[in-house]
């Protein structure tokens, strides 16, 4: 049986985005499934676009998510180099056998005669087609001019998608399009077929945008003499309002801001996965080595998978609590606060242990925990806009928090005797545990949430709940 080999073939044009990864996350899920070979492949050839860096970024990307390859960029292999720019000898060397064969020639022809030839095609009421154009006697190719695929043969083309089923295009699909540009570098429609053939990649994973190209793709590998590879082709990602494309004015960020807002790549990988595949259970959480197990091309859905951030942050927020706490602990380090570091690793953990059935990302961590580590500013705001605690007077707010303030005085400080002590409090008092334990939690913490109150107060500490319950009476007398 033939290896399977799949790639991932990205250009260098910015930042990598959501659609980007899921392209290269399909064709590494099917070459791990299948024990096959995942290259990874620089696609430089377009240089009005190079950003430079954007290399490094595709890398530290695919390095975070764990989608590791085994020929390419930096690792090398038996079919290099694997950056389009430099293999232009491979391109030349393929273009040349397309001359000698009559089916590639040099384009004579400048702007403004090619936009007369439009105008004529439009006039004619035809659609637009270069081979109808062609000189009858191209000059000699040397590098200066374009060079044009010649179509050897006309007809329709079929062929089967394992994601989209059946697919087929008639003449009208196929032109002579550019090989070589005139700077000398091969265009996309030629370089990938080139690179393909040369590191023998058996199936090809790209976006649903490049349907309308493959006829003239099945073309040229018919004029080269080659078998086709596997062509699939992914659904779009879908804006959240399921109506268009996803981009950026939706909102869509690249994978590295997600990264620094705190989604782990065990969340970022699974999610991804999600958008257009599923393995037919209602399992939504996998890890790494369950989708390698369970993936299959015949999974993916034929429609477009809306992105929803949402669904992100609730499967961060899932993985997150999978976490041991040393594990956790680790991956934090960049979203303590100043004051949180000042404070030493042993209390922080113990306050991460407290927050972490909370966090939805890890740049929660500063809002869940600065009152811990800080003095926080009464405000009073919080408690006029609880619908429940809004119900009562400054005085009988006053009288529940100076209840609270005696009892906890008089308890052991530890989570269990607390609880007790608030227990015995709502007997006293005769109020609900969502009147008392939330005015309490405010009181000492000024923040819109908080682990179980007991532990809260216990990690805080005696004085300075006393001391915090005080400011809070003062402040709603005042």
């Amino acid at each position: 049986m033939t290896t399977i080999r799949t790639r991932f073939a990205p250009s260098p044009t910015g930042y990598i985005h959501i659609g980007n990864v899921r392209t290269a996350l399909f064709p590494w899920l099917l070459a791990r499934q299948q024990g096959g070979q995942f290259i990874l492949r620089i696609e430089d050839t377009d240089q009005a676009r190079f950003v430079e860096g954007a290399t490094d970024l595709i890398l530290e990307t695919l390095d975070w998510l764990g989608i590791d390859w085994d020929e390419g960029v930096r690792k090398g292999g038996e079919y290099g180099p694997y950056i389009q720019t430099e293999r232009r000898e491979h391109y030349l060397a393929w273009a040349q056998k397309l001359i000698d064969r009559g089916l590639a020639y040099a384009d004579p022809y400048t702007v403004d005669q090619v936009n007369e030839f439009r105008e004529q095609s439009k006039q004619a009421k035809k659609a637009f087609l270069y081979r109808d154009f062609r000189p009858e006697n191209p000059p000699v190719w040397d590098g200066t001019q374009p060079l044009r695929f010649k179509v050897p043969v006309i007809k329709r083309y079929t062929w089967n998608d394992p994601v989209m089923g059946e697919l087929s295009a008639g003449p009208e699909a196929l032109d002579d399009f550019i090989l070589i540009k005139s700077d000398g570098l091969p265009t996309y429609n030629f370089a990938h077929i080139v690179d393909d053939a040369e590191m023998k990649i058996t199936h090809v994973i790209r976006g649903l945008e490049y349907i309308p190209s493959i006829p003239k793709y099945l073309s040229l590998y018919d004029a080269l003499d080659l078998a086709y590879p596997v062509l699939v082709c992914l659904p779009h990602i879908l804006a959240p309002d399921g109506n268009k494309k996803l981009g950026k004015r939706d909102g869509a960020k690249s994978v590295q801001e997600y990264r620094d807002e705190g989604i782990l790549p065990e969340a970022m990988l699974n999610f991804l996965a999600s958008m257009g595949w599923n393995d037919g259970t209602e399992q939504e959480l996998f890890t790494r080595e369950e989708l390698i197990e369970k993936f299959s091309l015949d999974r993916v859905q034929r429609s477009g998978a809306r992105f929803d951030e949402q669904r992100l942050l609730w499967m961060n927020g899932q993985w997150i609590r999978r976490l041991s706490l040393k594990d956790l602990y680790d991956r934090t380090t960049n979203f303590w606060s100043d004051s949180a570091n000042a404070a030493g690793e042993d209390e922080k953990k113990r306050i991460l242990a407290l927050v972490q059935d909370r966090l939805k990302t890890l740049a929660d961590l500063p809002l869940l925990t600065s009152y811990f580590f800080d003095e926080p500013t009464p405000d009073l705001e919080m408690i006029a806009n609880n619908k429940q605690l809004s119900k009562l007077s400054s005085n009988e707010i006053v009288s529940l928090l100076e209840d609270a303030k005696n009892s906890l005085n008089n308890s052991e400080f530890y989570s269990e005797s607390i609880q007790n002590t608030l227990n015995v409090l709502l007997e006293k008092t005769g109020q609900k545990p969502g009147i008392l334990f939330s005015l309490i939690r405010l009181a000492v913490s000024w923040a819109p949430f908080s682990p179980a109150l007991n532990d809260t107060l216990a990690a805080i500490g005696h004085d300075k709940v006393q001391s915090r319950l005080q400011i809070a009476i003062d402040t709603i007398k005042k």
